[in-house]
């Protein structure tokens, strides 16, 4: 599956932040410095997703597929190109939080680990302090160079 990767500019999210509340997602920190929201069409929107942070560990943010696209791989295409796009950007690893996609990110490489060995740069973000509930999976995937 071929779909394209925009980049959003910070002052243009409202399509982004829609598609979070309906899934239930967070959209409280989205227009916050060290995010990068990207869209992603194949002939329409199909959905959302981003990388906060940087250095070796960030996190892999607000994916998303719109209803009319789902189970057709688009979720699964979106991931992959945000890891390419965070492995060129010398990411390491990718962290993220998830209350009801677990299974979805164990199948696309990621391993449940335990928060106590979370570094601290992804600790103190915002989606790991506040915005998603202690109750949420935290996984981690190391990319490939």
């Amino acid at each position: 599956m071929t779909l394209i990767a925009t980049r959003l500019d910070p002052s243009s999210l409202d399509q982004l932040a829609a598609a979070l509340a309906v899934a239930g997602l967070p959209i409280a920190d989205l227009a916050e410095p060290g995010r990068t929201f990207f869209r992603f069409d194949d002939d329409a929107l199909a959905g959302f997703g981003g990388i906060e942070g940087d250095g070796p560990d960030r996190l892999l943010r607000s994916v998303v597929v719109l209803p009319a696209h789902r189970g057709a791989g688009v979720g699964r295409a979106i991931v992959a190109e945000l890891e390419r796009l965070a492995a060129h950007a010398g990411t390491l690893r990718l962290h993220l939080l998830t209350t009801t996609a677990a299974e979805f990110f164990a199948i696309a490489g990621y391993d449940v680990a335990e928060r106590a060995g979370m570094p601290a740069t992804i600790a103190a973000s915002r989606e790991f302090a506040s915005l998603c509930p202690s109750s949420a999976t935290y996984l981690v995937k190391i990319l490939e160079a």
